[in-house]
């Protein structure tokens, strides 16, 4: 990378609260003087944010090296203990030095900075992407459409909601790029009231979306399971000539099949003019997703024979559906096959593998399998065995899962409940209130489950021990109608009793 960043970065090497005073005071007269104040201030808050929480700690060099990836210095500091000895009253000294190195030093353009962001967007590094925001306030192409949307996304993709709408709030100018960035930010937040309604101010700006925009508004009804609004978003693609879109497709096909309408995923499938890898592991992985082990088998199967290369997510669909219909040696097949197709199991793989022995009951396989693994298992590994041993009842493995578990992620408060739970099941009372006073001692709590249904376009949420929905009364007696309705029919809920702080009162729960 060219050294073009070094005259921002003389403002993070400075360590003392005198020189940052100063360094914010030069930034504050050179940077561009917009008819907004309003929105300048909003951009300068976060430099200012920026500053202040890096400037005491940061080491210039490692910052120098982590942002330019060069050791090479350029003279920037230099440049600036000189703009920051400047006395106050010689401003217009100030401003013609920093004209002449924004001259020599800051050749920048929109194409650069937009790049730069959306580099740092695409491996979530928010710090790395600040100094660039800096850079394009200090030179004015902050106002640029494509910058701002490189910005958007950025935000977005590292989890700053509220700070990617600002963004798009202050834009002076907005596009279908900018409108699309904003509309798969809140996609990312399975927000899909919010990516509805500025869609809908999207066409109120006369302005016309495009594949990219439908595949984000289409990806937040996956998220969030809303059906109808999925069906209303399909009826706008075919309306506007999108569905031929090999994207818009895909994102259908997944829509479909995880808001729980498989057949129509189907149909979607098998009108595509053209099917990409995509396609196929889409239709796939829904198969798998509703226990439809054989008609995954057969579609991959079709694949083949259409030479069709298939790669890891294709393996990892066909060995889920295996996992959701029982079908152990199919699976093992399936695994066993990736190295014939030049591919290279991962820890998803294995982890899939893992489910699939454990399902069966087959736990002590399940156990000398993640032992010969040839990746270090991780949590989610560990967390599938424990599961099949609450399932079919391996006390034992179930600990030795739930320990190294507990290795891995300390503060998960589901696995402390379950080792405790495992431990009483064997009356170790003493190893039970060592875990249970262990997850006291950090404050951990288990967060409540939640389903929803949709109804009529809208997606209704519940909480377990929420007690807010105002039509409780009538929910209620709804669930113990299908309750007895089940155990009429022979169901049986397993049940098991969770200890609570205080020993005098105790509570029971579905296992």
């Amino acid at each position: 990378m060219d050294h073009r960043l070094h005259i921002f970065m003389g403002f993070c090497q400075i360590s003392s609260s005198k020189s940052l005073h100063k360094a914010l005071r030069v930034l504050d007269i050179v940077s561009p003087r917009t008819r907004d104040s309003t929105k300048t201030e909003v951009h300068l808050r976060l430099i200012q944010d920026f500053l202040q929480t890096d400037s005491k700690h940061l080491d210039s060099q490692k910052f120098n090296h982590d942002f330019t990836g060069t050791n090479s210095t350029f003279g920037s500091s230099n440049v600036f203990d000189q703009l920051l000895d400047t006395p106050v009253v010689d401003v217009e000294n100030l401003i013609s030095m920093h004209h002449d190195l924004h001259r020599e030093r800051l050749k920048v353009d929109a194409s650069f900075l937009s790049t730069a962001v959306t580099s740092c967007g695409s491996t979530r590094n928010i710090r790395g992407g600040t100094p660039y925001q800096c850079l394009a306030i200090r030179t004015g192409f902050v106002a640029n459409v494509y910058v701002g949307s490189s910005l958007i996304t950025l935000y977005s993709k590292c989890g700053e909601i509220i700070d990617a709408y600002k963004v798009f709030e202050e834009m002076p100018v907005r596009n279908v790029v900018s409108w699309t960035a904003i509309i798969a930010a809140f996609a990312r937040e399975w927000q899909v009231d919010m990516c509805l309604e500025l869609y809908r101010m999207m066409r109120n700006s006369m302005l016309e979306p495009n594949d990219f925009t439908f595949t984000s508004v289409l990806s937040a009804c996956t998220g969030s399971g809303a059906l109808g609004q999925g069906r209303s978003a399909h009826c706008q693609t075919i309306r506007m000539g999108f569905f031929s879109y090999i994207q818009v497709a895909n994102s259908l096909i997944s829509m479909y099949c995880k808001c729980g309408n498989v057949e129509e995923a189907v149909y979607v499938f098998n009108n595509m003019h053209g099917k990409d890898i995509v396609s196929w592991n889409s239709m796939i992985a829904g198969y798998a997703q509703h226990g439809l082990a054989v008609r995954a088998i057969d579609l991959f199967e079709e694949m083949m024979k259409q030479r069709v290369k298939p790669d890891a997510i294709t393996f990892l669909g066909v060995i889920s559906s295996c996992r959701h219909g029982g079908l152990v040696e199919e699976g093992k097949v399936y695994f066993n096959s990736m190295a014939k197709h030049g591919l290279k199991p991962e820890l998803d793989h294995y982890s899939c593998v893992v489910d699939l022995l454990g399902r069966a009951g087959l736990l002590e396989e399940a156990r000398d399998f993640i032992k010969q693994m040839p990746i270090y298992p991780n949590a989610v590994i560990w967390g599938s065995l424990l599961s099949s041993c609450r399932l079919h009842g391996g006390v034992w493995i179930g600990i030795e899962a739930a320990e190294s578990r507990l290795l891995l992620e300390p503060e998960c408060a589901a696995t402390h409940v379950q080792l405790a739970n495992l431990y009483a099941s064997v009356r170790c009372w003493d190893q039970a209130a060592r875990v249970r006073k262990l997850m006291k001692d950090k404050g951990l709590k288990t967060n409540p489950g939640c389903s929803w249904i949709e109804i009529m376009n809208v997606v209704y949420r519940f909480r377990a021990e929420d007690k807010s929905n105002t039509r409780l009364s009538e929910i209620l007696p709804v669930l113990d109608f299908l309750v007895d309705q089940m155990k009429t029919l022979g169901y049986v809920p397993e049940v098991h009793e969770e200890e609570v702080d205080d020993a005098s009162h105790k509570r029971t729960e579905p296992f």
